[in-house]
């Protein structure tokens, strides 16, 4: 039983056969290669993009600033893997931690732009049983 929990503490994660290590070590245009159809096409397009705000992303972290960002399209790629990147939602900035499990996807899919609806107690005139009180 103990070699069996070690083991799957050892397996390291990877994408699509690939590890960490060497995903980080591909271009952005070679990476978008392994995505799916829609995200390999918006990663190709952004490309340039997405190495600015890496490079971007990279020199905040030097000087110790916080990463904030209204770009909620750009596909997360390896080399943002273990930034922790704030993403605005419309009214506040949300905390993200890039993990392994999010390449492939969006900024904005992590930082959800509606809130769950709290419902409270009827109103006055909202059922039969409180029309009456209403006067």
């Amino acid at each position: 039983m103990a070699e069996i929990e070690q083991n799957l503490k050892k397996k390291e994660l990877t994408y699509r056969g690939k590890s960490i290590e060497e995903l980080k070590q591909m271009d952005i245009r070679e990476f978008a290669n392994l995505l799916k159809a829609n995200e390999k096409r918006a990663a190709l397009k952004q490309s340039d993009e997405l190495q600015r705000f890496v490079l971007n992303c990279n020199q905040k972290i030097i000087h110790n600033k916080q990463i904030k960002t209204h770009s909620r399209n750009i596909v997360i790629v390896p080399k943002m893997v273990g930034m922790r990147i704030q993403i605005y939602n419309g009214k506040e900035f949300v905390p993200v931690e890039i993990t392994i499990e999010m390449l492939g996807h969006r900024l904005g899919e992590f930082s959800v732009t509606r809130s769950k609806v709290k419902h409270g107690a009827a109103g006055i005139g909202a059922t039969r049983s409180s029309a009456g009180t209403a006067k």
